[in-house]
């Protein structure tokens, strides 16, 4: 008898009506990714770009999965006592199954950016339980935990996370231990224990768990290495909800969920797979510092793209950066009339020199890196809101999580629903606004370590392609 199959686990006649998950994302292409899994698991789900109202929430009364896309994975913990439990409450009274606190799946966080144990204790005080689970690995997008060790593919190998070639040197919050118990210790005084893969697959992770969980709340991180310890995962999270209803990790909690779902027949295995018309042009800003991002601007060069680089050193002043801004545009729509698609960038991978000439602007002006950051971010929904303006292009694209967040916020839209398969982490959207001229506009949001070299071209032919 298999793990996923236990004797001992209650049987399940069916999911529950309502909803099955509210969530709240650190950043905004990792809270597009929940929405994907879930999506595409032919549970409909819609994410806001802010805690909505109730008339807003009204339209959308029918969905199994409703999120907030956030930006805590680049604030304080001072901002998050500030923000994060009023967020908490207003997704609590959804009376959701579950409530998930998203964070990246390469668990970046830092005790003064991003941090996860604060988050998680200021989700534990708003919904109490005996234990938090916490799941970070997904053999989907190449994230594996082995042990309490964290594993991530790039470029077709995987590597410890503390020596990962892009998250190892993080500009913000560098990875330098692999080992997710050690590494969210150092942001929370909370007892963390491990359900291990040795556990999972001898069909223990039940018994694990029940000597575990306590009055104290610990958090209990659980090892996904391949499709078995996935669903098993999965099935410890849902059969055990009702004293975890507060989970955290990376879209592998649900991925999880989908696994343990099919295994137990309370979903369909397959859905078939969404795709869109394709377009002959799209627009693209990006402002990812990943190599994985570099790779897939050459590779768009060559497949109808015209890169053009932004001066982000003009950031640290605000008329010389209005005047970039309007100086992109019109190089972006110069593009489109030559037939190909614009593609605003800020760097080609972490050595482009453009990140050290920013770093040494920051450094003889006034301005501080993290408002010049988000300057950049803004200034990226700008350019893009002036090209759609512009041009009326129906579809769009953002690379780089927290250049999504304050990009999309510039835009004016307010929700997103997922339409289409991309690559696992960022699927095309349709989004929402007040404003007619953006409501409809299909947008994808793209993380930097997300996707193969043909991503932007998979964006602009509405489907997955073969590398993505």
């Amino acid at each position: 008898m298999s793990a996923v199959d236990q004797g001992s686990a209650p049987n399940e006649a069916g999911l529950p009506p309502g909803l099955l998950l509210a969530y709240y994302g650190d950043d905004f292409t990792g809270s597009a990714a929940v929405m994907e899994v879930m999506s595409f698991a032919g549970l409909s789900s819609v994410m806001f770009l802010g805690v909505p109202s109730p008339e807003r929430l009204a339209r959308f009364r029918d969905r199994r999965c409703i999120g907030i896309a956030g930006i805590a994975r680049s604030k304080s913990p001072a901002w998050m006592e500030a923000e994060l439990p009023a967020i908490y409450q207003a997704l609590a009274s959804l009376d959701a199954a579950l409530l998930h606190y998203k964070v990246c799946s390469t668990f970046d966080s830092s005790p003064d950016v991003g941090s996860i144990g604060k988050a998680l204790d200021l989700g534990a005080a708003v919904l109490p339980s005996r234990w938090i689970p916490l799941i970070v690995g997904a053999p989907e997008i190449a994230r594996y935990q082995a042990f309490g060790n964290l594993f991530a593919g790039a470029n077709g190998t995987v590597h410890r996370l503390d020596r990962h070639p892009t998250m190892s040197r993080h500009p913000v919050t560098p990875m330098a231990e692999a080992d997710i118990r050690a590494h969210l210790g150092k942001q929370t005084t909370r007892r963390i224990a491990l359900i291990d893969m040795v556990a999972l697959q001898r069909g223990a992770g039940q018994s694990r768990l029940d000597a575990l969980r306590g009055d104290d709340q610990p958090v209990v991180a659980i090892d996904v290495i391949d499709a078995l310890t996935l669903a098993e995962a999965g099935r410890l999270v849902w059969q055990n909800r009702q004293d975890g209803r507060f989970a955290v990790g990376s879209q592998g909690l649900e991925y999880a969920l989908v696994a343990h779902w099919r295994a137990a027949g309370l979903i369909p295995r397959e859905i078939p797979p969404l795709r869109v018309r394709p377009l002959e042009q799209i627009a693209v800003v990006s402002g990812s510092c990943s190599p994985v991002t570099a790779g897939q601007i050459a590779h768009s060069e060559a497949n109808g793209f015209s890169a053009l680089r932004l001066d982000v050193t003009r950031a640290v002043d605000g008329s010389a950066w209005q005047a970039e801004i309007g100086r992109a545009v019109d190089a972006a729509l110069t593009v489109l009339g030559t037939g190909h698609s614009p593609l605003v960038y800020t760097a080609r991978g972490p050595d482009d020199p453009a990140i050290a000439a920013l770093a040494d602007s920051v450094r003889t002006s006034s301005a501080g890196i993290a408002e010049v950051n988000d300057r950049i971010g803004a200034g990226l929904g700008r350019i893009l809101a002036g090209i759609l303006d512009a041009a009326r292009l129906p579809r769009a694209l953002i690379a780089g999580g927290d250049t999504s967040g304050h990009a999309t916020l510039a835009l004016g839209i307010d929700a997103l629903s997922a339409v289409a398969a991309i690559a696992p982490g960022s699927p095309l959207c349709h989004a929402y606004s007040d404003d007619p001229a953006r409501d409809g506009l299909e947008l994808a949001l793209k993380g930097g370590q997300i996707g193969g070299p043909d991503y932007f071209c998979a964006v602009r032919n509405g489907g997955a392609m073969g590398s993505a």
